[in-house]
Protein backbone atom coordinates (compact mmCIF):
# COMPACT_ATOMS: atom_id res chain seq x y z
CA UNK A 1 0.00 0.00 0.00
CA UNK A 2 1.05 3.01 -1.10
CA UNK A 3 -0.96 5.42 1.83
CA UNK A 4 -1.22 4.43 5.56
CA UNK A 5 -3.91 3.02 6.83
CA UNK A 6 -4.86 4.33 10.65
CA UNK A 7 -8.61 3.19 10.57
CA UNK A 8 -9.32 -0.05 9.95
CA UNK A 9 -13.25 0.44 9.82
CA UNK A 10 -13.25 3.26 7.23
CA UNK A 11 -11.33 0.75 4.90
CA UNK A 12 -13.09 -1.96 5.66
CA UNK A 13 -15.89 0.09 4.63
CA UNK A 14 -14.86 1.61 1.52
CA UNK A 15 -14.36 -2.13 0.89
CA UNK A 16 -17.95 -2.52 1.00
CA UNK A 17 -18.74 0.63 -1.03
CA UNK A 18 -16.97 -0.65 -3.66
CA UNK A 19 -16.94 -3.92 -4.43
CA UNK A 20 -20.27 -3.89 -6.51
CA UNK A 21 -18.52 -1.06 -8.89
CA UNK A 22 -15.52 -3.70 -8.90
CA UNK A 23 -17.05 -6.63 -9.83
CA UNK A 24 -18.85 -4.69 -12.75
CA UNK A 25 -16.05 -3.25 -14.22
CA UNK A 26 -14.10 -6.67 -14.27
CA UNK A 27 -11.84 -5.13 -12.29
CA UNK A 28 -8.32 -7.39 -10.90
CA UNK A 29 -5.80 -6.39 -8.88
CA UNK A 30 -4.55 -3.37 -10.79
CA UNK A 31 -8.17 -2.45 -11.22
CA UNK A 32 -8.38 -2.35 -7.45
CA UNK A 33 -4.78 -0.98 -6.72
CA UNK A 34 -6.17 2.49 -8.35
CA UNK A 35 -9.70 2.53 -6.60
CA UNK A 36 -8.01 2.41 -3.09
CA UNK A 37 -5.25 4.88 -4.48
CA UNK A 38 -8.11 7.70 -4.84
CA UNK A 39 -10.24 6.03 -1.95
CA UNK A 40 -6.82 7.21 0.35
CA UNK A 41 -6.48 10.56 -1.70
CA UNK A 42 -10.13 11.87 -2.89
CA UNK A 43 -10.40 15.80 -3.22
CA UNK A 44 -12.68 17.00 -0.34
CA UNK A 45 -15.30 20.01 -1.35
CA UNK A 46 -17.84 21.11 1.45
CA UNK A 47 -20.89 23.74 0.24
CA UNK A 48 -22.95 25.34 3.10
CA UNK A 49 -25.55 27.59 2.17
CA UNK A 50 -27.15 30.40 4.98
CA UNK A 51 -30.27 30.04 6.49
CA UNK A 52 -31.83 27.50 4.18
CA UNK A 53 -34.53 25.36 5.70
CA UNK A 54 -35.21 21.56 5.99
CA UNK A 55 -38.00 22.23 3.59
CA UNK A 56 -35.73 24.91 0.97
CA UNK A 57 -35.23 22.23 -1.78
CA UNK A 58 -36.53 20.61 -4.35
CA UNK A 59 -36.36 16.80 -3.23
CA UNK A 60 -37.28 17.57 -0.21
CA UNK A 61 -41.04 18.68 -1.52
CA UNK A 62 -40.57 22.03 -1.94
CA UNK A 63 -44.22 22.88 -4.00
CA UNK A 64 -42.21 25.77 -5.70
CA UNK A 65 -38.94 26.08 -5.47
CA UNK A 66 -36.36 24.39 -8.19
CA UNK A 67 -32.68 23.07 -7.39
CA UNK A 68 -32.49 20.65 -9.96
CA UNK A 69 -29.11 20.28 -9.66
CA UNK A 70 -28.98 19.57 -5.65
CA UNK A 71 -32.12 17.13 -6.37
CA UNK A 72 -29.35 15.19 -8.90
CA UNK A 73 -27.07 15.40 -6.14
CA UNK A 74 -29.43 13.72 -3.66
CA UNK A 75 -30.53 10.96 -6.19
CA UNK A 76 -26.60 10.32 -6.91
CA UNK A 77 -25.58 10.39 -3.66
CA UNK A 78 -26.48 9.89 0.18
CA UNK A 79 -29.47 11.76 1.59
CA UNK A 80 -29.26 12.52 5.31
CA UNK A 81 -33.23 12.86 6.59
CA UNK A 82 -32.21 14.07 10.14
CA UNK A 83 -29.23 16.13 9.39
CA UNK A 84 -28.67 18.91 12.18
CA UNK A 85 -26.56 21.93 12.14
CA UNK A 86 -24.10 21.93 14.86
CA UNK A 87 -26.03 24.88 16.17
CA UNK A 88 -29.05 27.55 15.54
CA UNK A 89 -26.98 30.18 14.20
CA UNK A 90 -24.10 30.42 11.72
CA UNK A 91 -20.95 30.98 13.60
CA UNK A 92 -21.68 28.25 15.95
CA UNK A 93 -22.15 25.50 13.29
CA UNK A 94 -19.20 27.07 11.18
CA UNK A 95 -17.09 26.34 13.78
CA UNK A 96 -18.92 22.72 14.67
CA UNK A 97 -17.65 22.04 11.03
CA UNK A 98 -14.04 23.22 11.08
CA UNK A 99 -13.10 21.68 14.63
CA UNK A 100 -15.95 18.77 15.18
CA UNK A 101 -16.24 20.28 18.37
CA UNK A 102 -18.92 22.34 19.42
CA UNK A 103 -17.98 25.87 19.93
CA UNK A 104 -18.79 26.57 23.07
CA UNK A 105 -15.74 24.46 23.68
CA UNK A 106 -13.65 27.60 22.37
CA UNK A 107 -15.68 30.32 22.86
CA UNK A 108 -17.69 30.83 19.94
CA UNK A 109 -21.48 31.62 21.72
CA UNK A 110 -23.37 32.98 18.89
CA UNK A 111 -22.56 35.02 15.51
CA UNK A 112 -20.30 38.05 16.08
CA UNK A 113 -18.95 36.06 19.00
CA UNK A 114 -15.28 34.80 19.59
CA UNK A 115 -13.44 33.33 17.02
CA UNK A 116 -11.66 30.08 16.03
CA UNK A 117 -8.67 29.87 18.64
CA UNK A 118 -5.25 29.02 17.41
CA UNK A 119 -5.09 25.68 19.52
CA UNK A 120 -8.12 24.23 17.98
CA UNK A 121 -6.93 21.92 15.12
CA UNK A 122 -8.84 22.96 12.02
CA UNK A 123 -10.53 20.85 8.67
CA UNK A 124 -8.19 22.55 6.39
CA UNK A 125 -4.70 22.13 8.94
CA UNK A 126 -5.70 18.20 8.89
CA UNK A 127 -5.83 18.40 5.36
CA UNK A 128 -2.26 19.93 4.63
CA UNK A 129 -0.57 17.23 6.92
CA UNK A 130 -1.71 15.05 4.15
CA UNK A 131 -0.18 16.76 1.12
CA UNK A 132 -3.62 18.57 0.05
CA UNK A 133 -3.95 22.29 -1.19
CA UNK A 134 -7.18 24.22 0.62
CA UNK A 135 -9.17 26.57 -0.15
CA UNK A 136 -12.30 28.66 1.47
CA UNK A 137 -14.35 30.93 -0.50
CA UNK A 138 -17.63 32.80 0.39
CA UNK A 139 -18.43 33.62 3.90
CA UNK A 140 -15.99 32.94 7.08
CA UNK A 141 -17.52 34.54 10.25
CA UNK A 142 -15.23 32.64 12.51
CA UNK A 143 -13.23 35.91 13.31
CA UNK A 144 -11.99 39.19 12.71
CA UNK A 145 -10.34 39.42 8.38
CA UNK A 146 -8.56 42.88 9.46
CA UNK A 147 -7.24 45.07 12.43
CA UNK A 148 -6.81 48.44 11.01
CA UNK A 149 -9.75 48.84 8.37
CA UNK A 150 -13.46 49.44 9.29
CA UNK A 151 -14.98 45.97 7.64
CA UNK A 152 -18.15 44.40 8.63
CA UNK A 153 -19.66 43.43 11.93
CA UNK A 154 -16.00 43.61 13.64
CA UNK A 155 -13.41 44.09 11.62
CA UNK A 156 -10.65 47.10 12.25
CA UNK A 157 -12.54 48.26 15.74
CA UNK A 158 -10.11 48.04 18.47
CA UNK A 159 -11.91 46.18 21.24
CA UNK A 160 -12.59 43.25 18.77
CA UNK A 161 -8.70 42.98 18.13
CA UNK A 162 -8.61 39.69 20.07
CA UNK A 163 -11.17 38.33 17.94
CA UNK A 164 -8.87 39.02 14.60
CA UNK A 165 -8.73 34.87 12.94
CA UNK A 166 -8.45 34.98 9.35
CA UNK A 167 -8.44 31.62 7.47
CA UNK A 168 -4.91 32.34 6.05
CA UNK A 169 -3.93 31.81 9.78
CA UNK A 170 -6.01 28.58 10.06
CA UNK A 171 -4.81 26.50 7.46
CA UNK A 172 -5.75 27.90 4.14
CA UNK A 173 -3.84 28.35 1.37
CA UNK A 174 -6.38 30.43 -1.00
CA UNK A 175 -8.91 32.76 0.64
CA UNK A 176 -11.46 35.14 -0.92
CA UNK A 177 -14.12 35.76 1.92
CA UNK A 178 -16.11 38.42 3.80
CA UNK A 179 -16.46 38.41 7.61
CA UNK A 180 -20.08 38.04 7.62
CA UNK A 181 -23.09 38.43 5.63
CA UNK A 182 -23.10 40.48 2.44
CA UNK A 183 -26.29 40.87 -0.07
CA UNK A 184 -27.26 38.19 -2.53
CA UNK A 185 -27.18 40.10 -5.30
CA UNK A 186 -24.68 42.87 -6.00
CA UNK A 187 -22.74 41.93 -2.88
CA UNK A 188 -20.93 45.30 -2.35
CA UNK A 189 -23.59 47.52 -2.35
CA UNK A 190 -26.60 48.13 -0.37
CA UNK A 191 -29.99 47.20 -1.49
CA UNK A 192 -33.24 48.58 -1.05
CA UNK A 193 -34.47 48.29 3.04
CA UNK A 194 -36.80 46.04 1.07
CA UNK A 195 -34.10 43.63 1.05
CA UNK A 196 -34.45 43.14 4.60
CA UNK A 197 -31.62 42.98 7.36
CA UNK A 198 -30.23 46.81 5.84
CA UNK A 199 -28.64 48.43 8.80
CA UNK A 200 -30.44 52.27 9.51
CA UNK A 201 -27.44 53.83 8.82
CA UNK A 202 -26.76 52.82 5.11
CA UNK A 203 -28.20 54.15 2.40
CA UNK A 204 -29.21 52.51 -0.54
CA UNK A 205 -26.52 52.18 -3.92
CA UNK A 206 -23.68 53.50 -1.86
CA UNK A 207 -21.07 50.56 -0.26
CA UNK A 208 -22.33 47.93 2.13
CA UNK A 209 -18.84 48.31 3.95
CA UNK A 210 -18.02 44.80 4.33
CA UNK A 211 -15.18 43.64 1.95
CA UNK A 212 -14.04 40.53 0.29
CA UNK A 213 -10.79 39.84 1.01
CA UNK A 214 -7.36 37.18 -0.03
CA UNK A 215 -5.32 38.06 2.67
CA UNK A 216 -3.93 40.58 4.91
CA UNK A 217 -4.50 43.64 3.61
CA UNK A 218 -5.83 42.52 0.50
CA UNK A 219 -9.29 43.35 -0.59
CA UNK A 220 -10.90 42.72 -3.80
CA UNK A 221 -12.57 45.36 -6.43
CA UNK A 222 -12.84 43.45 -9.16
CA UNK A 223 -15.05 40.87 -10.32
CA UNK A 224 -17.71 41.74 -7.79
CA UNK A 225 -21.24 42.20 -10.02
CA UNK A 226 -24.33 40.01 -10.15
CA UNK A 227 -25.52 36.97 -8.08
CA UNK A 228 -23.09 36.08 -5.12
CA UNK A 229 -23.06 33.01 -5.34
CA UNK A 230 -21.71 33.10 -9.26
CA UNK A 231 -19.13 35.74 -7.66
CA UNK A 232 -18.13 33.23 -5.03
CA UNK A 233 -17.92 29.92 -7.50
CA UNK A 234 -15.55 31.99 -9.71
CA UNK A 235 -12.97 32.16 -7.53
CA UNK A 236 -13.63 28.34 -5.72
CA UNK A 237 -13.50 27.09 -9.60
CA UNK A 238 -10.15 28.48 -10.73
CA UNK A 239 -8.85 26.96 -7.52
CA UNK A 240 -9.34 23.65 -8.38
CA UNK A 241 -8.67 23.63 -12.18
CA UNK A 242 -5.22 24.61 -10.70
CA UNK A 243 -4.94 21.82 -8.02
CA UNK A 244 -5.59 19.32 -10.93
CA UNK A 245 -3.92 20.89 -12.98
CA UNK A 246 -0.36 20.61 -10.53
CA UNK A 247 -2.09 16.78 -9.62
CA UNK A 248 -2.72 17.93 -6.27
CA UNK A 249 -5.25 17.13 -3.56
CA UNK A 250 -7.35 19.78 -3.14
CA UNK A 251 -9.85 20.96 -0.12
CA UNK A 252 -12.40 23.29 -0.80
CA UNK A 253 -14.86 25.12 1.23
CA UNK A 254 -17.29 27.13 -0.14
CA UNK A 255 -20.02 28.91 2.25
CA UNK A 256 -22.77 30.56 0.45
CA UNK A 257 -24.24 33.97 1.71
CA UNK A 258 -27.90 33.05 0.10
CA UNK A 259 -30.53 32.88 1.68
CA UNK A 260 -29.18 35.07 4.17
CA UNK A 261 -30.85 38.64 4.19
CA UNK A 262 -30.36 41.09 2.48
CA UNK A 263 -31.65 39.09 -0.52
CA UNK A 264 -32.02 40.19 -3.94
CA UNK A 265 -31.99 37.98 -6.82
CA UNK A 266 -31.17 39.05 -10.68
CA UNK A 267 -33.92 39.49 -13.05
CA UNK A 268 -33.00 36.04 -15.06
CA UNK A 269 -33.35 33.51 -11.53
CA UNK A 270 -36.62 35.69 -10.52
CA UNK A 271 -38.13 35.10 -14.05
CA UNK A 272 -39.19 31.48 -13.18
CA UNK A 273 -41.26 32.58 -10.32
CA UNK A 274 -42.72 35.33 -11.89
CA UNK A 275 -46.35 33.72 -11.01
CA UNK A 276 -45.25 34.01 -7.38
CA UNK A 277 -44.80 37.22 -4.78
CA UNK A 278 -42.07 39.80 -5.11
CA UNK A 279 -40.60 38.45 -2.05
CA UNK A 280 -41.10 34.40 -2.91
CA UNK A 281 -39.57 35.60 -6.24
CA UNK A 282 -36.24 37.18 -4.64
CA UNK A 283 -36.16 34.14 -2.29
CA UNK A 284 -36.60 31.59 -4.45
CA UNK A 285 -34.56 33.18 -6.94
CA UNK A 286 -31.02 32.99 -4.87
CA UNK A 287 -31.89 29.87 -4.09
CA UNK A 288 -31.69 28.59 -7.92
CA UNK A 289 -29.03 30.93 -8.67
CA UNK A 290 -26.98 28.91 -5.59
CA UNK A 291 -28.21 25.89 -7.25
CA UNK A 292 -26.77 26.64 -10.55
CA UNK A 293 -23.59 27.18 -9.26
CA UNK A 294 -23.51 23.76 -7.84
CA UNK A 295 -24.00 22.30 -11.16
CA UNK A 296 -21.61 24.58 -12.15
CA UNK A 297 -18.83 22.84 -9.87
CA UNK A 298 -20.23 19.43 -10.15
CA UNK A 299 -19.86 19.74 -14.41
CA UNK A 300 -16.39 21.52 -13.59
CA UNK A 301 -15.64 18.45 -11.81
CA UNK A 302 -16.75 15.81 -14.56
CA UNK A 303 -14.91 18.02 -17.58
CA UNK A 304 -11.71 17.75 -15.28
CA UNK A 305 -12.15 14.26 -14.96
CA UNK A 306 -12.07 14.18 -10.82
CA UNK A 307 -15.66 13.39 -10.21
CA UNK A 308 -15.27 10.50 -9.29
CA UNK A 309 -12.30 11.43 -6.93
CA UNK A 310 -14.30 13.61 -4.98
CA UNK A 311 -16.51 14.08 -2.36
CA UNK A 312 -19.20 16.51 -1.83
CA UNK A 313 -20.71 17.46 1.30
CA UNK A 314 -23.63 20.01 0.78
CA UNK A 315 -25.79 21.41 4.21
CA UNK A 316 -26.91 24.65 5.74
CA UNK A 317 -25.84 26.43 8.55
CA UNK A 318 -29.00 26.84 10.61
CA UNK A 319 -32.85 27.07 9.70
CA UNK A 320 -34.54 29.74 7.91
CA UNK A 321 -34.50 33.05 9.06
CA UNK A 322 -37.54 35.48 10.31
CA UNK A 323 -40.71 34.89 13.07
CA UNK A 324 -42.68 33.32 10.02
CA UNK A 325 -42.70 32.87 6.14
CA UNK A 326 -43.50 36.47 5.43
CA UNK A 327 -41.68 39.72 3.60
CA UNK A 328 -37.93 38.13 1.89
CA UNK A 329 -37.73 35.30 4.60
CA UNK A 330 -39.90 32.97 2.76
CA UNK A 331 -37.99 30.02 4.26
CA UNK A 332 -39.56 26.73 5.18
CA UNK A 333 -38.96 23.94 7.81
CA UNK A 334 -42.15 21.82 6.76
CA UNK A 335 -43.73 21.62 9.21
CA UNK A 336 -41.12 21.29 11.70
CA UNK A 337 -41.44 23.70 14.96
CA UNK A 338 -38.84 26.71 15.04
CA UNK A 339 -36.91 28.22 13.10
CA UNK A 340 -33.46 30.38 13.06
CA UNK A 341 -32.30 31.05 16.69
CA UNK A 342 -34.51 27.98 17.95
CA UNK A 343 -33.28 24.63 19.33
CA UNK A 344 -36.74 23.32 18.23
CA UNK A 345 -36.48 21.15 14.87
CA UNK A 346 -36.68 23.97 12.37
CA UNK A 347 -33.90 25.74 13.56
CA UNK A 348 -31.69 22.86 13.72
CA UNK A 349 -32.63 19.91 10.94
CA UNK A 350 -31.30 21.24 7.42
CA UNK A 351 -30.52 19.72 4.09
CA UNK A 352 -27.88 17.21 4.15
CA UNK A 353 -26.20 15.51 1.04
CA UNK A 354 -23.17 13.76 0.34
CA UNK A 355 -22.00 13.05 -3.08
CA UNK A 356 -19.15 10.72 -4.57
CA UNK A 357 -19.80 9.40 -7.53
CA UNK A 358 -18.44 5.60 -8.05
CA UNK A 359 -18.05 5.32 -4.20
CA UNK A 360 -21.25 6.25 -2.68
CA UNK A 361 -24.35 4.05 -3.95
CA UNK A 362 -26.64 6.20 -5.70
CA UNK A 363 -30.19 6.82 -4.12
CA UNK A 364 -29.04 5.86 -0.23
CA UNK A 365 -30.87 6.90 2.61
CA UNK A 366 -29.70 7.85 5.71
CA UNK A 367 -32.77 7.87 8.87
CA UNK A 368 -29.99 8.39 12.01
CA UNK A 369 -29.57 11.59 13.32
CA UNK A 370 -26.39 12.88 12.14
CA UNK A 371 -24.67 16.80 12.31
CA UNK A 372 -22.04 18.99 11.44
CA UNK A 373 -19.78 18.15 13.78
CA UNK A 374 -19.99 14.93 12.37
CA UNK A 375 -17.54 16.46 9.16
CA UNK A 376 -13.99 16.29 10.99
CA UNK A 377 -14.07 12.78 11.84
CA UNK A 378 -15.86 11.92 8.70
CA UNK A 379 -13.02 13.76 6.47
CA UNK A 380 -10.38 12.24 9.21
CA UNK A 381 -10.59 8.67 8.50
CA UNK A 382 -10.91 9.68 4.63
CA UNK A 383 -7.56 10.75 4.90
CA UNK A 384 -6.59 8.07 7.28
CA UNK A 385 -5.74 10.56 10.29
CA UNK A 386 -6.41 9.31 13.69
CA UNK A 387 -8.40 12.34 16.08
CA UNK A 388 -7.74 10.39 19.21
CA UNK A 389 -3.79 11.32 18.75
CA UNK A 390 -5.24 15.01 19.70
CA UNK A 391 -6.35 14.22 23.05
CA UNK A 392 -9.26 16.07 23.32
CA UNK A 393 -12.98 15.47 23.05
CA UNK A 394 -14.73 15.59 19.75
CA UNK A 395 -18.63 15.72 19.52
CA UNK A 396 -19.38 13.97 16.02
CA UNK A 397 -18.30 10.66 14.77
CA UNK A 398 -17.61 8.85 11.51
CA UNK A 399 -20.02 9.09 8.80
CA UNK A 400 -19.18 6.22 6.75
CA UNK A 401 -20.07 3.13 8.91
CA UNK A 402 -24.03 4.53 7.95
CA UNK A 403 -23.40 5.26 4.43
CA UNK A 404 -22.04 1.07 3.90
CA UNK A 405 -24.77 0.36 6.06
CA UNK A 406 -22.24 -1.13 8.66
CA UNK A 407 -24.71 0.94 10.90
CA UNK A 408 -28.02 2.21 11.15
CA UNK A 409 -28.97 3.80 14.60
CA UNK A 410 -26.46 6.64 16.28
CA UNK A 411 -25.00 5.67 19.05
CA UNK A 412 -23.77 9.10 20.14
CA UNK A 413 -26.34 11.44 20.90
CA UNK A 414 -26.32 14.88 19.34
CA UNK A 415 -25.77 17.61 22.24
CA UNK A 416 -26.59 21.49 21.89
CA UNK A 417 -26.57 24.69 23.47
CA UNK A 418 -27.39 27.98 22.56
CA UNK A 419 -27.75 31.27 24.87
CA UNK A 420 -30.53 29.98 27.11
CA UNK A 421 -31.53 27.17 25.95
CA UNK A 422 -30.30 23.32 25.54
CA UNK A 423 -31.25 20.34 23.61
CA UNK A 424 -30.45 16.71 23.20
CA UNK A 425 -31.14 14.14 20.16
CA UNK A 426 -30.43 10.54 19.95
CA UNK A 427 -32.19 7.87 17.91
CA UNK A 428 -35.97 8.26 18.95
CA UNK A 429 -36.02 10.97 21.87
CA UNK A 430 -34.74 14.53 21.74
CA UNK A 431 -34.68 16.53 25.27
CA UNK A 432 -35.37 20.25 25.48
CA UNK A 433 -35.55 23.44 27.10
CA UNK A 434 -36.00 26.97 26.64
CA UNK A 435 -34.28 28.23 29.64
CA UNK A 436 -33.97 27.55 33.66
CA UNK A 437 -37.03 28.62 34.24
CA UNK A 438 -38.97 26.62 32.36
CA UNK A 439 -39.71 23.05 32.48
CA UNK A 440 -37.70 20.27 30.66
CA UNK A 441 -39.46 19.01 27.50
CA UNK A 442 -39.31 15.70 26.17
CA UNK A 443 -40.82 14.34 22.33
CA UNK A 444 -40.49 10.91 20.77
CA UNK A 445 -38.29 12.88 17.82
CA UNK A 446 -38.52 9.95 15.45
CA UNK A 447 -42.37 9.60 15.19
CA UNK A 448 -43.32 13.06 16.16
CA UNK A 449 -40.93 15.04 14.24
CA UNK A 450 -42.98 18.41 15.13
CA UNK A 451 -42.61 18.03 18.54
CA UNK A 452 -46.10 18.20 19.56
CA UNK A 453 -46.51 15.60 22.08
CA UNK A 454 -44.13 16.60 25.73
CA UNK A 455 -43.76 13.03 26.74
CA UNK A 456 -41.28 14.40 30.04
CA UNK A 457 -44.40 13.47 32.84
CA UNK A 458 -45.46 10.27 30.93
CA UNK A 459 -41.77 8.92 30.76
CA UNK A 460 -39.86 10.62 33.65
CA UNK A 461 -36.96 7.75 33.80
CA UNK A 462 -35.99 8.65 30.06
CA UNK A 463 -36.27 12.41 30.76
CA UNK A 464 -34.06 12.16 33.92
CA UNK A 465 -31.34 9.56 31.66
CA UNK A 466 -31.18 12.07 29.04
CA UNK A 467 -30.75 15.37 31.54
CA UNK A 468 -27.93 13.39 33.22
CA UNK A 469 -26.29 12.95 29.50
CA UNK A 470 -26.56 16.52 28.84
CA UNK A 471 -25.29 17.74 32.19
CA UNK A 472 -22.06 15.43 31.90
CA UNK A 473 -21.45 16.83 28.27
CA UNK A 474 -21.93 20.17 29.64
CA UNK A 475 -19.25 19.73 32.39
CA UNK A 476 -16.81 18.31 29.22
CA UNK A 477 -17.85 21.68 27.21
CA UNK A 478 -17.13 23.84 30.35
CA UNK A 479 -13.49 22.64 30.84
CA UNK A 480 -12.91 22.56 27.05
CA UNK A 481 -14.05 26.20 27.75
CA UNK A 482 -11.07 26.80 30.07
CA UNK A 483 -8.78 26.06 28.15
CA UNK A 484 -8.52 22.05 29.54
CA UNK A 485 -8.57 20.33 26.30
CA UNK A 486 -4.90 22.12 24.92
Amino acid sequence: MIYKVQNNRIMLGMAALLLGWMSSCGGGAKTQTTIVEKVRKPNIILLMADDQGWGDTGYNGHPELKTPNLDDMATNGAVFNRFYSGGSVCSPTRGSVITGRHPLRYGICNANCGHVKDQEITLPEMAKGEGYTTGHFGKWHLGTLTRDTLDANRGGRAHFDKDYAPPWDNGYDVSFVTESKVPTWDPMITPPKSAGDVSGHLKEGAPFNTFYWTGPGEIVTDNLEGDDSRVIMDRAIPFIENAVKDDQPFMAVVWFHTPHLPVLAGEEDRAMYDHLSEDQQHYYGVLTALDQQVGRLRQTLEELGVAENTVIFYTSDNGPEGKAVQGRTQGLTKGLKGRKRSLYEGGLRVPGIIEWKGTIQPGTSIDAPTFTSDYFPTIANILGVDIAANQRPYDGVDLFPYLTGEMQKREKPLAFAYQEQLALIEEDYKLYRANENQEFELYNIKNDPNETVDLAKKQPEKLAEMVEYWKKWKVSVDRSSEEGDY
